[in-house]
């Protein structure tokens, strides 16, 4: 018996913006995230909704939706600035990603450079960078192992 749905990774990511349907907007056009699923609420707020990114899904909503469930949800900018998670993607082109996101508008944070753990192990080329409302992604690019 599968316990994983069809077409679900065993992890998916949750995020949560102040005005969400701007950042799926902005998260397709910096990352190449491919909307799969959004249901909206009352309001035009995003209860729920789905991108995808190869075999991962990240699922992204409005902060002030009415959650029936679980603990408070925030933007990190609705949680004075602070990140408790930063969610990792493996690309096939670090550098032409990053520029793709820095065009688009996202601070880099860290900028592309290779992260060697010795011949033993790998080494991946990666950046990081911060999203209109505050979140950290990490993107890598596998260069040995």
């Amino acid at each position: 018996m599968r316990r994983t749905p069809e077409g679900w990774p065993r992890l998916a990511l949750s995020v949560y913006y102040e005005d969400a349907s701007a950042a799926i907007d902005w998260l397709t056009a910096a990352f190449g995230f491919e909307v799969r699923l959004v249901v909206r609420g009352e309001g035009g707020i995003v209860e729920h909704s789905e991108l995808t990114f190869g075999e991962a899904v990240v699922m992204v909503g409005d902060d002030r939706r009415q959650k029936p469930f679980g603990p408070r949800v925030s933007s990190p900018r609705g949680a004075g600035g602070a990140n408790t998670q930063i969610a990792m993607f493996y690309v096939d082109d670090v550098e032409a990603h990053c520029a793709r996101a820095r065009d688009a508008g996202a601070e880099i944070s860290y900028p592309p450079s290779v992260t060697d753990y010795g011949p033993e192990y790998w080494a991946d080329k990666n950046y990081q960078c911060v999203d209109p409302e505050g979140h950290a992604w990490w993107f890598c690019e596998r260069v040995r192992g």
